[in-house]
């Protein structure tokens, strides 16, 4: 039987389902950091940091990090993970287009799409003025998401699966319900959990509605938003010695923001 429950409220199979670019996307972090500012990166922030995958690893490696996210049940679970781990990063319950009282950042980062949930320019430009007040000059913000070029297909499917000793996760993850005019499309993630010693899986089912960009759209939302300059782009491959160009070309994106004024 699929519930039809978010996702995002069952952090120990969610994450676990993303869990194989966790060091990969956490290396390009610390890569870019190294890469891009005049300082040493020490202070991290990651708005809609999820059940904490990479707030746990970065904070592993040393980092001071600060995770906001709107599901209390994925902060709380990041929350028992870093204590099981011995580890140390505030991670609270919050907005992330709402900035934090009295803080200061090195670098941002929001991967893998979290930033298409805002839903509207306004919300995006918010989103991105309160990134921007936490950050210290020269300070970096990393955006991943999914670009819609305009003769890309509107519906797309995906699936995989990831195991470890204790359970095997299964996703299925359909694009659909394209409304370009609106620049929204639904993403309905299908997660199985089999976990050893239970004798049926377990299934969630969560809709998402999502706000989508061509090249053009990131350019004008970034125009918007005085402060930042997009200083270089990546792939999903996040080569950090591949610097691409912000084209149609491309369908997974990471912007390199860095804080001018």
């Amino acid at each position: 039987m699929t519930n039809q429950v978010n996702c995002y409220d069952v952090p120990q199979y969610w994450d676990l389902a993303f869990s194989d670019d966790t060091q990969l996307e956490a290396e390009f972090v610390v890569a870019a950091a190294k890469k891009y500012c005049d300082f040493p990166a020490v202070r991290l922030y990651e708005p809609g940091c999820g059940g904490g995958r990479l707030v746990v690893e970065l904070a592993g490696r040393g980092f001071q990090v600060t995770g906001v996210d709107q599901s209390r049940s994925a902060v709380e679970f990041t929350r028992q993970t870093l204590t099981d781990r011995g580890l140390n990063a505030e991670i609270v319950v919050g907005d992330m287009r709402e900035p934090l009282t009295d803080a200061e950042f090195d670098v941002a980062y929001c991967l893998v799409n979290t930033f298409r949930h805002l839903l509207t320019e306004e919300d995006a430009k918010q989103h991105l003025e309160s990134v921007h007040r936490m950050l210290r000059p020269g300070g970096l913000y990393i955006i991943g998401l999914h670009l819609l070029p305009p003769d890309a297909d509107e519906e797309d499917e995906e699936d995989w699966s990831v195991e470890t000793p204790d359970v095997t996760v299964h996703m299925q993850l359909v694009a659909a319900d394209c409304d370009r005019a609106r620049r929204q499309e639904t993403l309905r993630f299908s997660m199985t959990a089999n976990v050893v010693g239970t004798a049926e899986p377990i299934c969630h089912s969560s809709n998402y509605r999502m706000r989508l960009y061509e090249a053009t759209h990131v350019r004008q939302l970034l125009a918007s938003v005085p402060g930042f300059e997009l200083v270089d782009v990546f792939d999903f491959w996040y080569d950090i010695d591949d610097p691409l160009e912000l084209s149609d070309e491309l369908g997974d994106t990471v912007l390199v923001l860095r804080k001018t004024v």
